[in-house]
């Protein structure tokens, strides 16, 4: 008898529903979630969610609003950049 494919990791609680790419997708974005993150205040790497868009350093303590799902997104260091630009260019 030919052998199975398995269907481990986190997205094998959904079994065979919704679809492969949906679960691979969810798979990626929760394997970037749940891992331990760099924190912007002491540089370690012990930044974790508490909630949506809440994140908290175990180290020194400092809580701050990010994105759902990581820390920053995208567009955050985009806004990020044109600030230090416009303050560069002023200082």
């Amino acid at each position: 008898m030919a052998k199975r494919t398995k269907k481990g990791k986190a997205a094998a609680r959904f079994g065979p529903r919704y679809g492969v790419k949906i679960r691979h997708k969810l798979r990626k974005i929760e394997e970037k979630q749940h891992q331990w993150h760099v924190c912007p205040r002491c540089g370690k790497k012990k930044v974790r969610r508490v909630s949506t868009g809440i994140w908290v350093c175990r180290s020194c303590g400092a809580k701050f609003a990010g994105g759902a799902y990581l820390p920053t997104t995208t567009s955050g260091r985009e806004v990020e950049k044109s600030i230090k630009g416009i303050l560069g260019e002023g200082a």
